[in-house]
C-alpha cells in the first residue's frame, strides 16, 4: 500500500495555478498511506472561497487514496507577461500559509520568474 501510496503522490503536481491575474491559494500538505507527505500549491480564479480550493482538491486526492489537509492560504498576483509571481494576504478560514513555502514550489514551478512573497496584504 505503502508503494502505491507514493506512486500516487508522486503523481499530484507541486503547483497547479492559473496562468494570469490574481486569485486566492492554498498550501495543502497530501498524505498517502504509510508515504511521505508533500506539500502542494493551488490557486485558481474561479474559487471564491479558500474553502472551495481546498475541498475540490481533497476531493480530487481522495480519488487517488490520497488525504490532505490545508496548511493554510493567501493570494497569488500572477503577471505572465513580466514572468512574476506575488505571493502575499491570508484566508480567513486556514489562516496564512507559510509564504516561503510556497515561493519555493513556485520557483521550482517557474524557474525564469521573479517570485516575491510578503506577509502584508489581504
Amino acid at each position: 500500500a505503502a508503494a502505491m501510496a507514493g506512486e500516487a503522490l508522486s503523481r499530484v503536481p507541486d503547483v497547479q495555478i492559473d496562468g494570469d491575474g490574481v486569485f486566492k491559494y492554498v498550501l495543502v500538505r497530501v498524505r498517502g498511506a504509510g508515504a511521505p507527505a508533500k506539500d502542494v500549491v493551488r490557486g485558481h480564479g474561479w474559487a471564491e472561497y479558500h474553502a472551495d480550493l481546498f475541498e475540490r482538491t481533497a476531493e480530487e486526492l481522495a480519488r487517488h487514496g490520497l488525504s490532505c489537509e490545508c496548511l493554510g492560504g493567501g493570494r497569488l498576483s500572477h503577471r505572465p507577461e513580466e514572468r512574476k509571481i506575488h505571493v502575499y494576504g491570508y484566508s480567513v478560514g486556514f489562516g496564512r500559509a507559510d509564504h516561503a513555502v510556497t515561493t519555493e514550489k513556485l520557483k521550482a514551478e517557474y524557474p525564469d520568474y521573479e517570485i516575491t512573497w510578503a506577509d502584508e496584504g489581504y
